[in-house]
């Protein structure tokens, strides 16, 4: 980024010229560079990724959370349209839940499904990691994503059923907290489990003090924006964000154990859970 000061010895005689724009440095990039590679590989909207190196990915991991907010705006329209046209909950909430898939082109849902193929084999490491790049899904992936699906159009429909502000804000934080338990899983010290993939890319890349500030910062927006429906709201809303976050780590380091390391594959299991977990608790009280 470049900074621009006033010179104010300068007079209207005395003739300035335009500053010259200063490139980030080979370690750092733009606030710019980092929205586009979070947009563009998180989600199918526009954003053409302008960089692919470090830098950019670790400032991108760290926006991920602004990712899932639009897809959490975004899923939550539409559900609230045909709550409000009298489509009813469960309807209401099946469309929420199809949004994120459609925006994600379904890649997270995909490593979802992977991630408990691999689990599940009870292969060594490398044999688990050559299941999960297989194109088809096996019994354990197709039986976690069912589950999954259902429990989440079940949680936000009970969410909707309390009314339209209630479903909405359930499907934001669960967007936010998915996103966000991504950015915590490419936290510093978090390894890769094979060199290639966005796994690789993004594997150690966020500061651990960055990642905590984030969590911590996410916990209390959650509470906040469900102040106005009174503090039992915003205790669940910040319980249901610290809740998505643990589930997500201990998946993560399950997986960290079982495959030496991350994938791209475990990065969508990891926020689909953390969502689903997310849900799950806002759909209670």
């Amino acid at each position: 980024m470049t900074d621009s000061h006033d010179d104010p010895s300068q007079t209207p005689s005395t003739p300035s010229t335009p500053p010259t724009p200063v490139a980030p440095p080979a370690d750092r990039a733009s606030l710019r560079d980092g929205l586009r590679f979070a947009f563009g590989t998180l989600t199918v909207l526009p954003a053409r990724i302008t960089r692919w190196d470090r830098p950019a990915a670790r400032t991108g991991m760290a926006c991920a959370p602004l990712a899932g907010l639009v897809v959490g705006l975004l899923a939550a329209l539409p559900g609230v349209l045909l709550l409000l046209l009298g489509g009813g909950p469960l309807l209401a909430a099946a469309v929420t839940v199809a949004v994120p898939a459609a925006l994600t082109r379904g890649l997270h849902l995909d490593g979802l499904a992977d991630t408990a193929d691999g689990l599940g084999s009870a292969k060594p490491a490398d044999a688990a990691l050559r299941i999960m790049k297989q194109s088809d899904i096996g019994p354990f992936g197709v039986v976690t994503l069912l589950l999954v699906l259902l429990i989440q159009v079940a949680a936000l429909s009970n969410a909707y059923a309390d009314g339209w502000s209630r479903g909405a804000l359930a499907a934001v934080v669960a967007a936010v907290t998915a996103r966000l338990a991504m950015t915590l899983a490419s936290r510093a010290g978090v390894p890769a489990a094979r060199p290639g993939g966005l796994g690789a890319a993004v594997a150690g890349v966020v500061p651990r003090e960055a990642a905590a500030g984030l969590a911590a910062a996410a916990v209390l927006l959650a509470a906040l924006t469900a102040l106005p429906l009174g503090l039992p709201a915003a205790g669940r809303q910040a319980a249901a964000v610290v809740a998505a976050l643990l589930a997500a780590e201990l998946l993560l380091r399950r997986c960290v154990r079982r495959f030496d390391g991350v994938t791209g594959d475990v990065f969508g299991a990891v926020a689909e859970v953390s969502a689903t977990t997310a849900l799950v608790v806002l759909a209670l009280g």
